[in-house]
């Protein structure tokens, strides 16, 4: 079973769909012992990091979270689920991260007439053999809806990377821990080609 973590952050129902046309086993919920036991794990989410956090931790499920990284079960962040990960986000000072991943939350500079958000479709660069994007093409484009963008210390975790007016880590990878800033839900064939390679890992 696929536990999808359930705390009020939304897109979460366009995960469900995503993962039953592949024929998963889909569960949303907020019970750590589901979430505990699931074969593997998925943290979706869009809104506000300050605010995320703060419902996280009023049912426990940070700790649920580090739990289920600290044992081993494949992970999966999705948009603001990857900024969760890490250490802190430019969006909410002061409000500590998971802090499972090392690397920060930096606002996407408006420069050279961008629109803020980055929303809509944008080419990958793959690196570092990510076990995401097996037999994904480079350049794939996938789906974005993002104000923030993460800066990852740990330069060889970074497997996709992304440009929109600045250098953004499009995904990284460390161990079972899994996590995209665009939205594999919302990326059609790619995006489904991104996670049907996530729920056949060992």
């Amino acid at each position: 079973m696929i536990a999808i973590i359930d705390y009020d952050a939304g897109n979460i129902k366009s995960v469900e769909k995503a993962l039953q046309f592949l024929g998963q086993d889909v569960k949303i919920t907020a019970c750590p012992q589901e979430i505990l036991t699931a074969d593997k794990v998925i943290l979706p989410g869009v809104g506000a990091f300050g605010d995320a956090m703060e419902n996280l931790k009023c049912r426990g499920l940070d700790q649920v979270i580090r739990q289920v990284t600290e044992k081993g079960t494949p992970f999966l962040g999705i948009c603001l689920g990857l900024q969760l990960l890490f250490e802190r986000s430019d969006e909410t000072p002061g409000i500590e991260g998971l802090g499972i991943l090392s690397g920060e939350i930096l606002r996407i500079p408006a420069e050279g007439g961008l629109k803020i958000p980055h929303i809509g479709w944008n080419s990958l660069h793959l690196e570092n053999n990510g076990r995401l994007f097996k037999n994904i093409e480079e350049q794939a484009y996938v789906y974005f809806v993002h104000s923030y963008y993460l800066k990852a210390k740990e330069e060889d975790c970074v497997k996709a990377s992304a440009e929109y007016g600045t250098h953004i880590h499009a995904s990284v990878e460390k161990g079972n821990i899994f996590a995209c800033q665009f939205h594999p839900e919302k990326s059609g064939d790619i995006g489904l080609k991104i996670l049907k390679n996530f729920v056949e890992l060992d």
